[in-house]
């Protein structure tokens, strides 16, 4: 009963808690939908006709992306209750063979995570196309580079969400404060924006029970909104509800209708996705029910008001709030906004956690503590990145409008490449048929194109900001990939031979002292060379000796009691061990020190000893080698680990030189030590130096 009671409980937290993260962005874009929408060459269109257009528009691109899209579809793709650009790509490399992760075994697919219903494609004829990634490994990469494409542009809308949410909501009080005023805003917003950054570091936990209630209070507040200026100023309005307006709007603007559709896709951006499985239906029916509906009736009551008022359109929402309540909304915006920004710095930090957990980001401090939000992070060097960046986008902009731009070119960039992840899913993933893979995408990708090809118009009115951005993030993940990589192949074609090992005997060599030493390793399976440095260098060694690899797996997380994979190098005499670390790319050390760590590990051996004699037919464990591993212990654990350096043979292209040498090099040098990335305890740790040569 007591379960059953904690389980609904956090259920309830985790409805309550998503609710304004998931639909924060979104219900924000009123904002600024009809400001960007008419920016351009159509502000001289200054009729009803082409605001009942414009509104058409709007309310069948959220109607068919938001409501069908969105509600019906994207909140039921999922991976193991997680969603978003990574579970696709991790539901590819499991079940589409697209993987390029190092160190895949068998027996990743023995984890309870992995499998999934109606996923396994076992008994699914393996078609020409289907056995692409496995005869092709330039498909694989191809796959990759979308996938990093698009977290790119995810850490792009990190910089510009706060930028354009602070700077929307906060020069809405030109509309009433004198003139004199107005130079006071770009510090007022400066203020919020570095407030908001600093106090990342603190967590959420003590505020986000706010978080819910603020969005919540927003949508009621424009919906109330919406109907007051529909009934005040155009009920007819409802008549722009028909497609037939769209064509209107087409036949009356032309070209310049076309280049606007980049700014009224700004009603469909911001989506995040739900943090459970469980409470997709919640979400759901909150989106039907409750958050479009508040979204129409807002959107058709600034039409209404900009019908009337097209001089407003430069400030079209708080120019169409009443007198009477304008400081009240104009707190509520402000609050809103600050909600919104912080969910979208979450999900950079989530994001850059994810890339660095699949080996394409450099090393970065993970932050996470116990008491926070289920798995909400922290990594203070993206935290100051954005920081930076955030603040010269805000004092550089000379027009909120050029933010717009960049902020939509952003948005849809990453939302076609999530149609096309669902295309390549349906078809290898579920297994449907490849002509329903491509109906889903010309129904779907063929309207983003459109959007997309309008957005990349107006690049040099602020379009640029996210492509020089996310092209920095894209080359900066695709080269520590690369880098990596060739250091993992290096490792694996280098590995000492066991026979080697074995001719040296139970002492190796060396004089065996009392402790344990774990080795960290990349690879999975055989002896790393490092190794042979211990023993033509050290005099003396650990009595127990553990080569750690620290694995990502595929999958949205590793349940705790399967994380410790171990297994015996060499005899029993050797006293060797190999543990294999296996994580997911959304777990986080929940561990706040390394006692907790050591001791799992140090069990998981013992259980291996334990089971490795009873399936040896004994039945009971080797009592000698246990507590030869518990006294060990008592004698403490050291931490080894390489200390690298990497270069490109002398004769490798000027390309691969320029990569390894320059730019890999700057990244390893100036990214977090291994040590601390690990959270390896600086007291306990013996750095081994090793040259590379790739």
């Amino acid at each position: 009963m007591d379960e059953n009671k904690t389980r609904s409980k956090h259920f309830l937290l985790l409805v309550y808690q998503s609710f304004g993260i998931v639909f924060g962005d979104l219900a924000t874009s009123p904002l600024y939908v009809y400001r960007s929408a008419f920016a351009g060459r159509l502000r001289h269109y200054q009729s009803e006709e082409a605001v009942f257009g414009a509104f058409s528009v709007i309310f069948w691109t959220l109607s068919f992306f938001s409501l069908f899209k969105y509600a019906v579809f994207m909140l039921s793709v999922n991976d193991n209750g997680e969603g978003g650009i990574f579970a696709l790509y991790s539901l590819l490399c499991r079940h589409g063979k697209f993987s390029l992760l190092p160190n895949q075994q068998a027996s990743d697919e023995e984890l309870s995570t992995y499998q999934h219903a109606g996923y396994s494609n076992r008994s699914v004829p393996a078609s020409s196309f289907r056995r692409l990634p496995d005869r092709d490994k330039k498909s694989k990469l191809a796959l990759l580079i979308l996938v990093l494409m698009a977290a790119s542009m995810a850490m792009t809308l990190g910089v510009l969400t706060p930028a354009i949410s602070g700077e929307f909501s906060v020069f809405g009080s030109s509309v009433l404060l004198p003139l004199g005023f107005h130079v006071f805003l770009i510090p007022l917003l400066c203020v919020l924006l570095l407030s908001l950054f600093v106090l990342q570091y603190q967590g959420t936990h003590k505020v986000a029970f706010i978080f819910s209630p603020v969005v919540l209070l927003w949508l009621l507040s424009i919906a109330a909104l919406g109907v007051y200026n529909i009934m005040h100023w155009n009920p007819r309005i409802y008549e722009a509800l028909s497609p037939i307006y769209i064509y209107r709007f087409f036949r009356l603007t032309g070209i310049d209708g076309w280049i606007s559709l980049g700014g009224a896709l700004l009603c469909i951006t911001g989506k995040k996705e739900a943090p459970c499985k469980s409470i997709y239906l919640f979400l759901q029916v909150a989106f039907c029910f409750f958050v479009y509906p508040c979204l129409v009736l807002q959107y058709m009551g600034q039409a209404a008001f900009l019908s009337k008022n097209f001089s407003a359109i430069s400030l079209s929402f708080y120019a169409s709030v009443p007198d009477a309540v304008f400081w009240p909304v104009l707190v509520i915006a402000i609050l809103a906004t600050v909600v919104v920004s912080q969910a979208v710095l979450s999900a950079t930090f989530s994001t850059v956690k994810q890339c660095h957990a699949l080996g394409c980001f450099p090393r970065v401090k993970i932050v996470h503590k116990s008491k926070w939000i289920d798995r909400q992070i922290y990594v203070p060097e993206i935290n100051w990145i954005l920081m930076v960046l955030c603040s010269a986008v805000t004092l550089g902009s000379q027009d909120t409008t050029r933010i717009g731009n960049a902020y939509g070119i952003a948005s849809m960039t990453l939302i076609f490449i999530t149609t096309s992840l669902i295309s390549l899913s349906i078809y290898f993933v579920w297994h449907k048929g490849l002509a329903l893979a491509l109906s889903f995408f010309i129904l779907f990708g063929t309207i983003e194109l459109t959007f997309l090809f309008s957005s990349y118009i107006r690049i040099l009115q602020g379009g640029w900001v996210p492509l020089l951005l996310s092209s920095i993030f894209l080359f900066t993940m695709f080269v520590w990939h690369y880098g990596s990589r060739k250091k993992y192949l290096y490792d694996q074609n280098h590995k000492l031979p066991m026979k080697w090992i074995l001719t040296l005997g139970s002492d190796l060599g060396i004089v065996r002292v009392p402790g344990i030493g774990l080795i960290y390793t990349h690879l999975a399976n055989g002896v790393p060379a490092t190794f042979s440095h211990f023993l033509t260098n050290l005099p003396a060694f650990y009595q127990i000796i553990v080569f750690v690899c620290d694995k990502t797996v595929p999958v949205p997380f590793v349940p705790q009691k399967e994380r410790y994979l171990v297994g015996r190098i060499g005899p029993k005499s050797y006293r060797m061990y190999r543990c294999i670390v296996q994580n997911g790319y959304k777990d986080v050390n929940e561990n706040e020190n390394e006692y907790d760590f050591e001791n799992a590990l140090i069990m998981s051996i013992a259980e291996f000893i334990q089971l490795e004699a009873e399936g040896g037919g004994s039945g009971t464990p080797d009592e000698e080698e246990v507590m030869r591993l518990m006294e060990a212990k008592k004698f403490g654990v050291a931490y080894v680990i390489g200390h690298s350096n990497s270069k490109a043979k002398w004769n490798s292209p000027f390309l691969k030189r320029f990569l390894i040498n320059i730019v890999y090099s700057f990244l390893r040098k100036n990214c977090r030590a291994p040590s601390i990335a690990l959270s390896i305890p600086q007291t306990s740790l013996i750095e081994v130096g090793m040259n590379y040569t790739l």
